[in-house]
C-alpha cells in the first residue's frame, strides 16, 4: 500500500481503480493544501465581484506557490493555468446568466467571437504544453505587468476605434485573446473589456458580455490541457493531464459562493481605489515570479 501511494503521488494520474480512495485518504491528510486552495478560491471569488474578472489571475499565482512548496516544482505552472481555465467555466456561467437576466449580454458579440476565441483557446494550450516551466512562469509574470498596468493606469473613457473589428480583422484578434488568455489561464475578461472599451462600448456591457469569453476559453482549454498533459510525470495528485481535480472542486466552490459578495462590496468601496491597489498587488505578484 505505502508503495501504491508513492506511485500514486509520483505520478499523479489514476492508474488503479483503488486509486480514487487512496487519493481521498491522501488528500485528507494533506491540510496545507486544502487551506491554501480554499484560500485561491475565496480570494479569486471575490476578485472576480469586485472586478469582474474570472479570478484567473489570482487562482494562477496562488496554485503556482501552493504547489511549488509542496514539491511539485516542475509542473507547478502548467497545472495552475490549466486548473484555473476549468474553475472559470464554472464562474463564467454563473455571471453570463446573472448579466443576462439584467439585460446587459450583448449575444451577438459572443455569436461572432467565440469561435476565434475557442480557436485561440486551443492553440494557446497547445503552446503552453510544449513550453518549459520556467518559460511558462516568465510568460505568465511578464502578461501580469501589463495587466497591472491596465488595472493603475486604465481609464473606461479611453476610444482607439467607434465600432468592434470585423472580418479578418475581428480571426486574428479573437484568435490573440484566446491564445493569451488560455496561456495565462484566465477567462478573457480583462482583456475583452478594455477591447470591447477602446472600442466605444459601454462598461456595463463590455463587463457582462466579456464574461462570456471566460466558457469559450475555459472550456476547450481545460480539455486541451487534460489531453496533452495525461501522460506528463512529476503531477500532483488527482490531476487529469494538467487538471488537478481536487483544485477544481474546491476553488469552484468558492468562487462561486463569495462572488456575490465581491460584487456587494464593489457598489459600497471606492471603485477606482479598489482597482488601483489590485493592480499593485498584481505587480507584485508579477515581480515576485518573474525574479
Amino acid at each position: 500500500m505505502t508503495g501504491d501511494k508513492h506511485r500514486l503521488l509520483a505520478d499523479g494520474a489514476f492508474q488503479y481503480p483503488c486509486a480514487v480512495s487512496e487519493l481521498i485518504t491522501s488528500i485528507g491528510q494533506n491540510w496545507t493544501l486544502i487551506v491554501g486552495l480554499l484560500i485561491a478560491g475565496v480570494t479569486a471569488g471575490i476578485a472576480a465581484g469586485l472586478f469582474g474578472i474570472g479570478g484567473g489571475v489570482v487562482i494562477v499565482p496562488v496554485l503556482h506557490f501552493l504547489l511549488t512548496l509542496l514539491g511539485y516544482e516542475s509542473t507547478a505552472m502548467h497545472v495552475a493555468v490549466s486548473t484555473s481555465l476549468a474553475t472559470i467555466i464554472v464562474t463564467s456561467l454563473r455571471s453570463v446568466h446573472a448579466h443576462h437576466q439584467a439585460g446587459a449580454v450583448d449575444w451577438s458579440v459572443l455569436r461572432w467571437w467565440s469561435p476565434w476565441i475557442v480557436l485561440g483557446a486551443i492553440l494557446g494550450m497547445l503552446v503552453a504544453e510544449e513550453m518549459s516551466a520556467r518559460g511558462l512562469t516568465l510568460f505568465f509574470g511578464g502578461m501580469a505587468l501589463l495587466l497591472a498596468a491596465q488595472f493603475v493606469f486604465g481609464r473606461p473613457s479611453w476610444r482607439v476605434a467607434t465600432a468592434l473589428p470585423e472580418g479578418w480583422k475581428r480571426g486574428i484578434v479573437g484568435t490573440l485573446l484566446g491564445i493569451f488568455s488560455a496561456m495565462m489561464g484566465i477567462g478573457g475578461g480583462v482583456f475583452g473589456v478594455t477591447l470591447m472599451t477602446l472600442c466605444g462600448r459601454s462598461i456595463h456591457t463590455s463587463v457582462a458580455t466579456a464574461a462570456g469569453f471566460g466558457v469559450a476559453i475555459g472550456l476547450p482549454g481545460a480539455i486541451t490541457a487534460m489531453v496533452a498533459g495525461y501522460s506528463s510525470p512529476g503531477l500532483p495528485p488527482g490531476s487529469v493531464g494538467f487538471v488537478n481535480l481536487p483544485a477544481f472542486v474546491l476553488i469552484s466552490l468558492c468562487t462561486v459562493t463569495m462572488a456575490p459578495v465581491g460584487a456587494r462590496l464593489a457598489h459600497s468601496l471606492d471603485g477606482a481605489l479598489l482597482r488601483r491597489l489590485f493592480g499593485l498587488a498584481l505587480c507584485a505578484v508579477a515581480i515576485k515570479l518573474l525574479v
